[in-house]
């Protein structure tokens, strides 16, 4: 005699991992209505299991949310890194594949860039939420970090924790309106990545970096010769 019967209102009990499988049907619901858009029993019975059964694993609808958000951060942080290379082979060239690499995450993994940024959830929520999100952006921070270490001598820049706010909010603002090709947006001219380009481009000249010619040169110059985007669209 078996006792994982096929009844739903037992199979929330037998299900051979529970808390994956409402992880996997939130993600889905997600993607169909949007973060706000089901409810804790909803996901509970696109799981095929009673609406008792999530509270084995999540307090609530935000609690699983929160670990929606966290694992995306946690996919995020690692296609960052990826992208970055610990700057290889030169800084602005790895700093141009962290931007195309933001675009792409938010285009491939809707669901869980809805979950992180759209949701609604603190990212203080948690411990764990927290961490990952941190650990995203620091990502981001290097990069600019060396980026700022090859400003033009003579030339006053924001700190580099303020250079990485500045282009996080630059690629994250074309990622949410843009880069995700929901029929639904603005059309535009020209591709995300081009606009994405043409936006650093114009906040690098304003820092001094000359952008005349589409040559990069390497890190131990004073300066590359050219933003990490080469000359401005016409």
């Amino acid at each position: 005699m078996s006792w994982h019967k096929d009844r739903r209102g037992e199979r929330g009990y037998h299900h051979g991992n529970l808390k994956e499988a409402l992880l996997q049907a939130a993600l889905g619901l997600i993607a169909e209505k949007g973060p706000a858009g089901f409810t804790f029993a909803d996901a509970a019975r696109t799981a095929g299991v009673s609406a008792a059964a999530p509270y084995r694993h999540f307090r609530d609808r935000d609690d699983l949310l929160a670990s929606i958000a966290q694992r995306g951060f946690e996919q995020f942080e690692a296609t960052l890194t990826a992208a970055w290379d610990d700057g290889r082979p030169d800084t602005v060239t790895a700093f141009e594949r962290i931007g195309k690499a933001y675009l792409n995450f938010a285009r491939t993994e809707p669901a869980f860039y809805s979950a992180m940024f759209e949701s609604g959830i603190p990212v203080d929520s948690s411990p764990e939420l927290a961490a990952a999100g941190e650990r995203a952006f620091a990502v981001i921070r290097a990069a600019a970090e060396r980026l700022a270490a090859l400003t033009p001598p003579g030339v006053t820049r924001p700190p580099a924790m303020m250079m990485a706010l500045h282009i996080w909010s630059l690629s994250h603002g074309v990622a949410s309106l843009f880069g995700r090709g929901d029929a639904a947006r603005r059309k535009l001219p020209m591709s995300p990545e081009d606009l994405l380009e043409a936006g650093a481009l114009i906040y690098l000249r304003g820092l001094g970096f000359p952008t005349d010619q589409n040559v990069h040169k390497s890190d131990t110059s004073t300066a590359p010769k050219s933003g990490p985007w080469g000359t401005a669209p016409k």
